[in-house]
């Protein structure tokens, strides 16, 4: 098996994934995963497929992420990890739907519109 490349993407932030065979070794900008996302909980949503899926310690996964937050950057990254494990195996996708983790979040920040002050609060508004 070769390197596997998907992308996952989740408000500005974009993830290129590449999924090898290996020791269960994630690699984000070339930093450790524990280095780059600090928190536990963003640490747990990008290795949520291979515990789904049961792949814990089998792939070594190399990601480039740019653009957002590291929230975004987290589920932009858990998002091509699961199309990639979806790639290696098609049995996968029965497990890894249910769960949401195929969905691409449309979710965006609203733009700003002309005379507001942001996209939906309004400048104060004076009868008199």
């Amino acid at each position: 098996m070769g390197a596997i490349h998907k992308i996952g993407r989740r408000k500005t932030a974009v993830a290129r994934v590449y999924v090898t065979e290996g020791k269960g070794q994630i690699t984000v900008n070339k930093k450790d995963l524990a280095e780059y996302l600090t928190t536990s909980t963003l640490q747990y949503k990008v290795q949520q497929p291979f515990a789904l899926t049961g792949t814990e310690g089998s792939y070594d996964v190399k990601v480039n992420v740019f653009g957002g937050g590291i929230t975004g950057q987290a589920e932009a990254i858990r998002l091509a990890i699961s199309r990639a494990l979806c790639a290696i195996n098609e049995e996968f996708r029965a497990i890894l739907k249910p769960e949401g983790l195929l969905t691409r979040d449309p979710r965006m920040v609203e733009r700003k519109k002309f005379g507001q002050k942001k996209a939906r609060k309004r400048f104060q508004f004076s009868k008199r």
